[in-house]
């Protein structure tokens, strides 16, 4: 009898938190509907769905396939990728606070977009627009890259070879963040004014600067970094109890860490040079989403992430309708938004067990 109740309190326990998922991810296909049946055009609700299946005016069809789709796919990936991102980095590194902003990644990578606008002339400003122009998208993707993983590969370095605790390796990550930040600081202190408002437009952060291919290549690291994720989900569970007792129930703590660390860093930075930075998404997702789902990584793991595309969905929606027609800075409404929501979430008392 006593077997029976544990299997009846066992499935409850399972379809609750299905159900939540399934929750999450009916109001995120909902919030993308709206996504992109919003903007300046005035598309009704109706020919929004007719354009999406092909059907709508040529009017209708190419401003929601080549303007707001595009945007609204890039933050699903992209906040997919970064939450999940944020939910490994704090189980592996046994602190709440780990993302891929506090780790140096997005300050490694303002900082390898700074040399090239600067230093290699990939940012410049049209003399008779007011927008900023950049000629150079892929030069200042590649650079941003190579910031963000030369940060990680220091983190990394740290880690293999001197054997830090991971308290340590976020400590470094924060000493990093400072270094990139004042070397980007310098760069800026040398260029002049049109150079410099190419560096403040790229890292304010932009979902509408991602063609399909870009796209494409965001939507195919996230998904396979969530497949990666999604299987260590057993193995990231142990961990919750602590190393030894993960290393005594079979799991390589070393060889876990080093890995999700490498598929953390790289899925951030390939998000962070394609889109620019933006804050928070990573770090507040999972901790929202303990709070509802628990630490169960079989279920936070997919929570936070549908969260994650949630929240930067519902920042972009924001930051396009705000101030319609000019778009605001989609980094500047996830601090906003993510920086009270984290004060509070502090002040209840933040933890990643």
């Amino acid at each position: 009898m006593g077997s029976n109740e544990a299997i009846r309190t066992y499935k409850k326990y399972i379809r609750s938190k299905v159900i939540i998922i399934i929750l999450l991810a009916g109001a995120t296909l909902l919030m993308m509907l709206v996504a992109v049946s919003l903007g300046s055009s005035g598309l009704s609700m109706t020919e929004t769905i007719l354009a999406l299946f092909g059907k709508g005016t040529l009017q209708s069809n190419t401003v929601v396939w080549n303007l707001r789709l595009p945007r609204v796919v890039t933050a699903v990936a992209g906040g997919i990728g970064l939450a999940a991102v944020g939910c490994v980095m704090q189980n592996v590194l046994r602190n709440p606070l780990a993302s891929s902003s506090t780790l140096g990644v997005s300050q490694g990578a303002a900082f390898g977009a700074s040399v090239a606008i600067i230093c290699l002339g990939a940012g410049l400003q049209s003399q008779t627009a007011e927008a900023i122009t950049i000629i150079n998208p892929y030069l200042i993707s590649i650079c941003a890259f190579t910031g963000s993983m030369l940060s990680t590969l220091v983190v990394l370095g740290l880690s293999r070879f001197r054997r830090v605790t991971p308290e340590a390796m976020v400590l470094s990550g924060v000493a990093l963040s400072a270094l990139f930040s004042g070397g980007t600081t310098l760069l800026q202190y040398f260029a002049d004014d049109v150079k410099i408002a190419a560096v403040v437009f790229w890292t304010f952060g932009e979902l509408g600067r991602t063609s399909w291919r870009e796209i494409a290549i965001i939507a195919v690291v996230a998904a396979l970094a969530f497949v990666y994720f999604l299987y260590n989900r057993w193995n990231y569970n142990a961990l919750e109890s602590g190393e030894h007792s993960a290393a005594g129930l079979g799991v390589n703590v070393d060889f876990l860490r080093l890995f999700s660390m490498i598929v953390c860093s790289f899925t951030a930075a390939v998000i962070v040079s394609f889109v620019g930075i933006i804050n928070f998404i990573g770090l507040i997702a999972p901790h929202v989403m303990r709070k509802v789902i628990g630490n169960d990584y079989r279920y936070l793991l997919p929570a936070s992430s549908l969260a994650g595309a949630l929240m930067l969905l519902a920042s972009d929606i924001v930051a396009r309708m705000a101030t319609a027609p000019v778009i605001l800075p989609i980094g500047a409404i996830t601090s906003f938004l993510g920086a009270p929501l984290f004060l509070y979430l502090l002040f209840r008392g933040v933890s990643h067990k």
